[in-house]
């Protein structure tokens, strides 16, 4: 299956879940050493590509996400579930996932 990176996500989460798309490991390293695909270590980091409407209070109302589409987060190394949809690896997380959002 052929990866494509503009097609449409037919997937919508719920509550306070969030679709990730990991960012590519590093090829080379900060010395200059070419890293074969064996030694590449899975990354930690990705872009919000889909968002929940949040979760629900106790009380009935709504809370709102602290990402949106678009951010780049931080997880943990085992966090969320990993899907493949519409040819693309994704992961699915709930919020509390989420470590840090890198502000740019």
């Amino acid at each position: 299956m052929a990866k494509t990176k503009d097609a449409p996500l037919n997937l919508r989460p719920l509550d306070d879940r969030i679709v990730v798309e990991q960012i590519e490991a590093e090829e080379k390293t900060t010395g200059g050493i070419l890293l074969p695909d064996t030694a590449k270590q899975k990354p930690q980091q990705g872009k919000v590509i889909a968002a929940g409407p949040g979760r629900l209070s106790e009380k009935g109302e709504r809370l709102a996400l602290n990402v949106k589409v678009g951010d780049t987060v931080l997880f943990g190394k085992y966090s969320g579930s990993d899907v493949e949809v519409s040819g693309r690896e994704l992961k699915i997380l709930r919020e509390n996932d989420i470590l840090a959002k890198v502000v740019k």
